[in-house]
């Protein structure tokens, strides 16, 4: 076991995702563990360290949550046609899904995110986040998407 995949395990236990004997307390969570320790075996055999293990560590981050890695540059090639809205035909965004066109006119479904506390049943507080019409903005190419997140009810 390497050391990223031995760091990994003894953060598994203190989530309590695993008992000190290796057990996993949930089988979904297994598969996820075992996933998670394949991927760090791979990195380890890279041989990164320092500055290129946050270079990589960023890059594989971007390109599996399927964003995009320069600005988005709001060319033809960059648009699928998805369907009509308003009679104008709607695009969106091949590089990412959460900026669409409809006309002339671009924009960021996810440019604001809100969020608020709510209780659970249970007395827990939690942190609620949402997305709705009023999250959209604007978009001028080129562009990076980024999200603000904003307190619901709080003037931008």
């Amino acid at each position: 076991m390497n050391n990223y995949q031995k760091h990994a395990v003894a953060e598994f236990t203190a989530a309590g995702w695993m008992n000190e004997d290796g057990t996993y307390k949930d089988d979904m969570q297994a598969a996820m563990c075992g996933h998670v320790l394949k991927l760090l075996d791979v990195f380890s055999e890279e041989g990164h360290s320092g500055t290129s293990a946050t270079y990589a560590v960023d890059l594989f981050a971007k390109l599996a949550s399927f964003k995009p890695i320069v600005p988005l540059t709001g060319e033809a090639s960059e648009w699928n046609l998805v369907g009509v809205q308003d009679g104008q035909p709607l695009y969106q965004n091949k590089r990412c899904s959460r900026v669409f066109m409809k006309g002339q006119e671009a924009y960021d479904i996810d440019g604001v995110v809100f969020w608020e506390w709510s209780t659970t049943s249970d007395g827990e507080k939690i942190k609620s986040h949402f997305a709705s019409a009023d999250s959209r903005v604007p978009v001028t190419f080129p562009y990076t998407p980024k999200t603000e997140y904003r307190e619901r009810g709080a003037t931008p």
